[in-house]
């Protein structure tokens, strides 16, 4: 896989229409008609969350009710407010999910531009709020000498019926050095821009994803080109990127997580299929025909 057919530098202008593209949960290849489940679809379908998302919700709002205390007391005064205030502090958690959404989207952005070596978009150099999380991508590339060899690439398996686009792949020589491997191992990487630094924010999903990705068998480089997925290491590089510093993440993904990735696959097949037709309408107590003749 060269550095060009990645960037696109020689791909001709058709060729990007060959590339699936995520749907409603799925990928389809437009040239085989081949259809193949999301990764993080089956991710959010397939793995218990527990009473973490609940607690997390809960915590939002209650910091969201603290921090508008004397708008919610005027408000609780005045019946139309009232309703107005209870209905924008139960939505508290789903603004923040979709503030961590859009900046997280946007730092993809600005990175993928810098691997591919084009510019970045005006607008994400003007936003302020990305200024510290570029600098500290910054900072990573050039004290961890990183380069790229792929970036945002679509990768699959027919035979598992799985596909997702991974951030980036890269090869770093000081990583290499940390597990004994040649300086020309290719690691797989992935950003995560959630959390707070040196608390949380990487949570254990990332080594499923990356395990999934790590096993797909084609990848489509930006002419529209199928080629086999180039071997990773069985560790995979999170970045976690926050506005106050950068952490490595090590990500264990190899055979055990990928194992325990097609498990929670079969887990998402039945809570989107099979669960939804388990339980069926009551039954009425049957009658005999001379119960219902009278």
């Amino acid at each position: 896989m060269t550095k060009a057919a990645q960037t696109g530098a020689s791909a001709p202008v058709s060729g990007p229409d060959r590339i699936p593209k995520p749907s409603q949960g799925w990928y389809r290849d437009k040239v085989t008609g081949q259809k193949y489940r999301r990764v993080t679809t089956i991710l959010e379908q397939g793995c218990a969350k527990g009473d973490v998302l609940t607690i997390w919700a809960g915590n939002i709002t209650a910091e969201t009710a603290m921090a508008h205390l004397p708008q919610l007391v005027a408000a609780s005064r005045v019946p139309e407010l009232r309703q107005e205030m209870t209905t924008w502090l139960k939505r508290a958690h789903m603004r923040k999910k979709d503030e961590r959404k859009d900046v997280g989207s946007a730092v993809h952005k600005v990175i993928e531009a810098k691997i591919l070596g084009q510019p970045v978009p005006e607008e994400l150099l003007a936003n302020p709020e990305l200024i510290p999380f570029l600098d500290n991508f910054n900072r990573f590339v050039r004290e961890w000498q990183v380069t790229f060899e792929a970036s945002e690439m679509v990768v699959g398996s027919a035979e598992a019926g799985y596909a997702g686009t991974l951030d980036y792949l890269l090869r770093s020589p000081l990583l290499a050095r940390i597990y004994g491997l040649p300086e020309s191992q290719l690691f797989m990487g992935d950003t995560k821009t959630g959390g707070e630094l040196d608390v949380k924010g990487v949570y254990p999903e990332a080594g499923l994803q990356m395990a999934a990705y790590r096993n797909a068998r084609v990848a489509w480089l930006r002419d529209g080109t199928r080629v086999p997925m180039p071997p990773t290491y069985s560790t995979g590089i999170v970045l976690h990127l926050r506005p106050e510093g950068y952490r490595v993440i090590p990500v264990f993904c190899g055979d055990d997580v990928f194992r325990a990735f097609l498990t929670i696959q079969a887990n998402a097949e039945w809570t989107s299929g099979l669960s939804k037709k388990v339980i069926q309408p009551a039954l009425a107590l049957p009658t005999t025909s001379e119960e219902r003749a009278v």
